[in-house]
C-alpha cells in the first residue's frame, strides 16, 4: 500500500451539490480494492492557467489516498473516462 495525492478539476457546469457524490462514486473504486481515503479536500472553482475544453475555470478536489498502484490506476483511468471530470493527476508525496 502506498499513499497518493490525486488532483481533480471538475468540470464548472457540474452543480456544486453534485461535486461530492461524483467524487464519492469514483473513491468507490479505491474501497472496494482494499484502499483508504485519509482526507477529501474541495478547494471549489478556481480559474484555470490556461482553458480546458473552452472553459475558464474548474472546481479542484484534493484527495489523498493509500491504496495499491493498480487500484489508483483503475480509478485514474475511470476518472479520465467521466465527461465530468475534466484533468487528473496523481501524485506520490512520498517519491522524491
Amino acid at each position: 500500500m502506498r499513499k497518493y495525492e490525486v488532483m481533480v478539476i471538475i468540470d464548472p457546469d457540474v452543480d456544486d451539490r453534485q461535486v461530492t457524490p461524483l467524487v464519492e462514486k469514483h473513491l468507490k473504486t479505491i474501497t472496494d480494492g482494499q484502499g483508504t481515503v485519509d482526507n477529501v479536500d474541495v478547494w471549489g472553482k478556481r480559474r484555470l492557467a490556461y482553458e480546458i475544453n473552452k472553459k475558464p475555470e474548474g472546481t479542484y478536489v484534493v484527495l489523498n489516498l493509500t491504496a495499491e498502484p493498480a487500484v489508483v490506476q483503475e480509478m485514474d483511468r475511470l476518472m479520465t473516462i467521466d465527461e465530468q471530470i475534466m484533468r487528473t493527476k496523481v501524485m506520490r508525496p512520498d517519491a522524491h
